[in-house]
Parts: structure tokens; sequence; C-alpha cells
């Protein structure tokens, strides 16, 4: 009888690994809320070289909803400037269409979430599986894209902002 609930319980604290839920999504980006600077780095694909240039990010939650605003700024590109608006379902299972496959509280206490969607990508527009890191914390934040076209085996980096929190 041991040996078949030593499986059963590794499926089902596996499976629980990567559910979570609603309230604890809007902890975790309630916790990012406000002025944060840093960089963007991302594939440029014609060149096949990574770009990096300064970015600054206000996020703030829209009044008491599941939605979060990310006020994207670029410095040296003000025409790249942004709003984009991050939905939390009310089920905890997405981030926008993004599914949730984890959450996890990392040894130093940041929070990586890791949430997966498909599109097209790159500059012929192929079809892709699009992987998306989100790392939480007071202090820093990260949102990183990588891209696995149909196809292929691995993962490449498209995008990653990466911030340290304002200090006033």
């Amino acid at each position: 009888m041991k040996l078949y609930l030593i499986p059963f319980a590794i499926f089902i604290a596996s499976s629980l690994s990567a559910q979570t839920d609603y309230k604890t999504l809007v902890k975790d980006f309630q916790k990012v809320s406000g002025n944060w600077t840093g960089s963007l780095t991302y594939l440029d694909y014609t060149s096949g070289e990574l770009y990096s240039m300064p970015a600054d990010v206000h996020i703030a939650r829209i009044k008491k909803t599941n939605l979060f605003s990310f006020s994207d700024m670029y410095p040296d590109e003000p025409q790249a400037n942004s709003i984009d608006t991050l939905k939390l379902s009310t089920d905890g299972k997405y981030i926008n269409d993004e599914l949730i496959v984890s959450r996890k509280k990392l040894p130093n206490g940041d929070i990586e979430i890791v949430t997966t969607e498909t599109g097209t990508d790159g500059n012929d527009d192929k079809p892709a599986t699009f992987r998306y890191t989100y790392t939480l914390s007071k202090t820093r934040l990260i949102k990183r894209k990588d891209v696995q076209f149909d196809g292929d085996s691995e993962y490449i980096m498209r995008h990653e902002h990466a911030y340290a929190k304002k200090t006033k």
C-alpha cells in the first residue's frame, strides 16, 4: 500500500505547485506597485545581437480590480513609451492570456511566477511558445520573455526588463 501512496503524493505535490489563487497573485503584484528603474535588454532578430537601453516603469493596481497598470518609460527612446494593463484571472490560473505553470518562493525570498502562451514571433512571424518569468520582490522586479519556435528544442531570450525599486 505504501508503494502506491508515494507516487500519488508526489503527483499531488507537483500539481499543487502550479496552482495559485487570485488573492495570492494580487498580493504578489501589489508588492511591486510603485516606481522602478532599470533596463530593457532584447534580442534584435535582424542582427542577432542583444541590445540594452534604460527603462523605467510605474506599476499601480487599478482601484480594487484584478488589473494592474504598467507605464513603461524609455528615457532614450520616448516614442516607445507605453501603458499596458496586466490582468489577473479571478480563478488564479492566468496572467493576461498566459497560463500560470508555476509559482514558487525562491531561497532569497523573491517570488517567481512562470507562465506560457503560444503565438507567433520573429521577422517572419513563425509559430512559437512563449515562456514568461516574473521575479518579484520589494526591491527587485524582472520580467523575462523566452521564445521557443515550433520545431526547436531550446528557448531563446527575447527580452528582459530588469528593475530596482526607486528610492525617493
